[in-house]
């Protein structure tokens, strides 16, 4: 890869820490959906991580999961149900904190409507449905789904910037409907290696954002790589732009189509 490359990589993930004021709840996926779909037909399999070595030190909520030195796993089982819709299932949400140990924290379903062959297209768009059951200490609510909005251009061949308006509901009203937006602009290095800067935001109930040093605002320098035999690789680093935010989190995911077209 090219030195600048590498330069913009490492400055993306340089920020000076700031003390904790409000805590957000966890997340078991650290990603910006980019409407690719999995040909109708074929498995896919990828498997998300994140750990907090710097984070918030209480719980989002009495009982649950502490964000600091917490360690968050879950695999994604998805199916290309047809060149639109791809079908989700992540099980099992495992996470292991200083408090808590190992424990499940529950399961989730997704549903992804996109524009077919997106990955060919200059304007991708789409959209995601998620329903999740959690476990008492992931979550103050049994049932909780999310809808993510996907937009997304391709500059040029190397350039692509990627909009995911998010809502998330525990299904108690319009004006409690959370707003968690992310957004990714990468550059792509060549087929195998591209480099991006994402950010992930919690503005808090849309009917009464929280104030800006109590939202939560992660910014990420992300590395990704696809192997000559179709593993996908992505490791990251974010860096807490507000009180609000773990002061640091790593994550890394690895996807792979377990059937393949020929």
């Amino acid at each position: 890869m090219k030195p600048f490359v590498i330069f913009v990589f490492v400055a993306l993930v340089i920020c000076l820490p700031m003390t904790p004021e409000r805590s957000f709840a966890q997340s078991d996926e650290i990603q910006v959906y980019d409407g690719n779909l999995a040909p109708k037909g074929v498995i896919n399999l990828t498997l998300h991580g994140n750990f907090t070595p710097n984070g918030i030190a209480t719980p989002d909520f009495a009982g649950g999961v502490t964000p600091n030195h917490s360690l968050n796993a879950v695999p994604e089982w998805a199916l290309g149900v047809a060149n639109w819709l791809e079908a989700g299932l992540y099980l099992p949400l495992v996470t292991r904190d200083a408090h808590l140990g190992v424990g499940i924290d529950g399961a989730k379903v997704r549903l992804l409507f996109a524009v077919p062959h997106g990955d060919e297209s200059s304007f991708v768009y789409g959209a995601n449905f998620e329903f999740s059951y959690n476990a008492k200490r992931w979550n103050a609510h049994r049932i909780t789904s999310e809808v993510r909005g996907i937009v997304g251009w391709r500059v040029s061949q190397a350039v692509e910037v990627i909009l995911n308006p998010i809502f998330d509901t525990a299904y108690d009203g319009v004006r409690n409907l959370d707003f968690a937006p992310s957004v990714r602009v990468a550059y792509r290095q060549s087929a195998a290696w591209s480099v991006a800067a994402e950010e992930y935001s919690d503005f808090g109930a849309i009917g009464r954002f929280a104030r800006a040093r109590e939202q939560s605002h992660q910014l990420f320098g992300v590395l990704d790589h696809v192997t000559p035999g179709g593993l996908e690789m992505e490791f990251g680093a974010g860096v807490g732009l507000t009180g609000a935010s773990d002061r640091l989190t790593l994550k890394v995911i690895l996807s792979k189509d377990l059937n393949p077209r020929k």
